[in-house]
């Protein structure tokens, strides 16, 4: 299942927005430091496609594909170095796929910053710095232990080390590990380390309703983030997590009504998980009948029997082919034993890579 750990400084709405996703309850009080384990949540990814297939398929059960989030303690200037509740909260992050990081994008003065002032970019290269910090110091030490095995000639340790010295170099010159120009070889050597700054990161912009909202103010402070953003090859999304929360509460029916009345008319969440999709390079296949219809997450570019193994391993040993048809192709077919007929149902084989929407049944020995 794929794991998002939530980051950013104190107070800008994390476990707010973890109680949005998730439903939970974890505190949320407006001073840092309130969430001090880490809190874990698994929540469903909105697909408009899995209801469809579902009524067209009279199903009993509806599984959508699946995010963890990982609500992570406010990080502060120094955390590296184990200021606040610093390294025990890097230590949470290393162990997700990928970063979410909450960057406050308002303006308030009853809501305490803990930088004091509200200037979006300064937080995100805060927060960038203490990441690369942290992995900077992984970077050294390891290298410290592959110097024996350097002088023995060894070819693996070589390798590893040219990338380690590649990642030191980088972080020296502010970047992060993503933008220090491994080879593919070379990201394969330094897996194991697990660096932060490997991973991509998904921006949240938090807003609030009713609030003085910094994409809707002229003074720069918003162009300075969404370039910072882009200068880092991220990636960015709006939410509201304080409205979203509330929402939680209101029936599904009039959580459009309350959305328009609060002048939020978007599902923050919904495009925060799909943003989290399209920054892993993921996408979803769907089985579906009378018992289950069923969204499947899988890397963008994999081939069938490898989506297949997502369902179960022996279907990427023992693959043999895949029947495949587009989601919306299937509907408008109006049943299988019609789409067959029109000869919309592929037969694929090993090398067929999968699309977003396809649906499959696979076939093995």
């Amino acid at each position: 299942m794929l794991k998002i750990g939530i980051v950013g400084l104190p107070n800008v709405g994390k476990s707010t927005l973890f109680n949005a996703l998730t439903k939970a309850s974890v505190p949320a009080e407006n001073y840092p430091f309130c969430t001090i384990d880490p809190s874990v949540g698994v929540v469903g990814v909105p697909d408009e496609r899995l209801g469809k297939l579902a009524a067209f398929s009279g199903t009993e059960t509806i599984i959508p594909a699946a995010v963890e989030f990982v609500d992570i303690a406010g990080l502060v200037k120094g955390a590296a170095e184990g200021e606040g509740l610093g390294n025990q909260f890097l230590a949470n992050i290393r162990e997700t796929d990928a970063i979410l990081q909450v960057v406050r994008f308002f303006d308030d003065t009853d809501v305490h910053h803990v930088e004091g002032t509200i200037e979006p970019y300064k937080d995100i290269e805060i927060i960038n710095l203490e990441l690369a910090l942290a992995d900077a110091e992984q970077v050294r030490k390891r290298r410290d232990k592959l110097v024996r095995d350097v002088k023995t000639g060894s070819k693996e340790a070589m390798l590893e080390d040219a990338a380690l010295a590649k990642l030191a170099q980088g972080f020296a010159e502010g970047k992060l590990a993503l933008h220090s120009g491994l080879s593919e070889e070379e990201k394969k050597a330094v897996t194991n380390l697990n660096l932060l700054t490997m991973k991509p990161i998904l921006y949240a912009l938090n807003k609030k309703s009713g609030g003085h909202n910094l994409d809707e103010m002229n003074d720069g402070r918003a162009e300075r983030a969404y370039d910072l953003i882009r200068s880092l090859g991220g990636r960015y999304v709006f939410v509201d997590a304080a409205t979203e929360r509330e929402l939680n509460d209101v029936a599904d029916d009039d959580r459009l009504g309350f959305r328009q009345e609060l002048g939020v008319p978007e599902d923050g969440l919904a495009d925060l998980i799909r943003g989290a999709y399209d920054t892993l390079g993921l996408i979803s296949f769907f089985t579906t009948g009378v018992q289950e219809t069923r969204a499947w997450t899988i890397q963008r570019g994999s081939t069938a029997p490898i989506a297949g193994s997502a369902i179960h391993n022996d279907f990427l040993e023992k693959f043999i082919r895949a029947e495949v048809i587009d989601w919306q192709k299937l509907l408008e077919a109006g049943s299988y034993a019609a789409a067959r007929e029109k000869g919309l149902v592929r037969i694929e084989g090993k090398e067929y890579i999968v699309n977003d929407g396809d649906v499959m049944v696979f076939l093995h020995g």
